[in-house]
């Protein structure tokens, strides 16, 4: 369905199911929006983490039992 095919459409629709409609669509835009920031920023870093020992440091921990005190 073309873009201008989708809006004739969405404008047929009653006002509570277009805001429905429009809710949906930035809640989407943002989510995408949200993953593609985080993305990037592993990105960026990942050398770092490979070259970096300081920063992978307590992954040796990772396996180790833990055991809350209180």
């Amino acid at each position: 369905m073309r873009t201008i095919e989708l809006i004739k459409e969405i404008q047929n629709l009653p006002i509570q199911k277009r805001i429905y409609v429009i809710e949906k669509t930035i809640q989407s835009i943002r989510k995408q929006e949200d993953s593609n920031q985080l993305r990037k920023a592993a990105d960026m870093l990942y050398s770092d983490y490979l070259s970096d020992k300081e920063l992978t440091l307590f992954t040796n921990l990772d396996f180790e039992n833990f055991y809350e005190t209180r």
